[in-house]
């Protein structure tokens, strides 16, 4: 079971999605613009964001960007979840930082697959690992260990 969060400002689209997952097992809730899925990001991280791409305001887009660039949701896996058909919109989507795309009309057993190849991807992975710490890991340095360079410099 994954916790999923639907940023879309068409509610009949989130009501619809959301009654697709919680079918398949999955916790869900929605919002109806960019701006409330970041303030619910932020309280209460979730497991996936669906992103609506084009939402009045902020658009889902520039919200995928301040994601990435944020260093407590910099890893939240996002499907942008949108009407725009275009491959560029795709490509743009995905260079942003999406690990998918799903077009609306969705299908909805496509939508459940779509999720559970995205929770199958994050495996093992920890749920969430600050940026800091994540560098520290990648690079071998653990933070105690930075501490304990820390404390013998000076």
């Amino acid at each position: 079971m994954a916790r999923i969060l639907i940023a879309d400002d068409d509610e009949l689209v989130a009501e619809l999605a959301s009654e697709v997952l919680m079918d398949a097992g999955h916790a869900c809730g929605w919002v109806t613009s960019a701006e409330a899925a970041w303030q619910c990001a932020r309280q209460k991280r979730p497991d996936i964001l669906l992103l609506d791409q084009t939402m009045p305001g902020e658009s889902g887009l520039t919200l995928l960007r301040r994601l990435r660039q944020s260093a407590h949701l910099y890893d939240l896996p996002v499907i942008m979840f949108t009407a725009m058909s275009g491959e560029a919109d795709e490509a743009q989507a995905i260079y942003a930082g999406a690990q998918d795309f799903i077009r609306k009309p969705f299908d909805p057993e496509l939508l459940v697959r779509r999720v559970a190849r995205l929770i199958k991807l994050r495996g093992n992975r920890p749920r969430h690992v600050d940026l800091k710490t994540a560098l520290a890991i990648e690079s071998g340095v653990a933070p105690q260990a930075r501490a304990e360079m820390r404390r013998r410099v000076l």
